[in-house]
């Protein structure tokens, strides 16, 4: 066992175990975005970053593993204020639709941003807009919503052994990509929703799910 001080508390650990793993075993609540269990971490959000004594940065601590003597810290100040400031820079460049979007009240970016006590950012940048793909009869997506976790990447990859979507471009122009940039309509899709349950906000819908008429049928609002 691998002893270390977290919060603190002197606690042991399993060789080869992460910060995040650590902490969740005792008891302590790390946030994490492009975090799942079923995945393989890539760190992509730092949303989970921790501060580990000596140091030189923060560090991400789902993919980051405990070692003899660390001293970790989850909750401090420091690590509070990166965490509030990089939700406040997801947001800058989000949609300002939460009440129309059909991820509601399920949508993890707004549950995080309640959770740190964010309200309107700070910052004043180029929000990102892509035209609604309904092309697909299974799925539709909307990048404008998509915060670049790639969840939906590694769900597809990793679970369903496909390799749908990818990252392509680079910088502020990154996004999700079908092919070389082709609207998603993949039959490979069908009866498959996986890319769309790991998807933390409204970027990906089941068609039957979403407020967009099918091709050919007029798009009824009820009530």
């Amino acid at each position: 066992m691998i002893t270390v001080q977290l919060n603190g508390s002197e606690v042991q650990g399993r060789p080869g175990m992460t910060i995040l793993e650590l902490a969740q075993e005792n008891g302590i609540d790390i946030p994490t975005l492009c975090y799942r269990s079923e995945l393989n971490p890539i760190g992509a959000c730092r949303i989970c970053s921790v501060e580990v004594e000596g140091a030189r940065t923060l560090v991400a601590s789902c993919h980051t593993p405990i070692a003899p003597g660390m001293a970790i810290h989850t909750h401090s100040p420091k690590v509070l204020q990166a965490r509030k400031s990089i939700v406040e820079l997801l947001l800058a460049s989000h949609p300002d639709a939460c009440l129309v979007c059909d991820k509601a009240n399920l949508c993890e970016l707004r549950k995080l941003a309640a959770d740190l006590g964010v309200g309107l950012p700070r910052f004043r940048i180029r929000k990102r807009y892509y035209p609604l793909e309904d092309v697909s009869p299974y799925i539709v997506r909307d990048l404008t919503k998509c915060i670049l976790c790639q969840r939906c990447v590694r769900a597809c990859r990793e679970i369903k052994k496909q390799d749908v979507f990818a990252i392509a471009y680079r910088g502020f122009d990154s996004k999700v990509v079908v092919d070389q940039d082709q609207p998603l309509d993949k039959e490979v899709c069908r009866d498959c929703d996986v890319c769309i349950s790991f998807c933390p906000v409204g970027a990906l819908t089941k068609r039957e799910e979403a407020l967009v008429p099918k091709k050919g049928i007029p798009l009824i609002m009820k009530g």
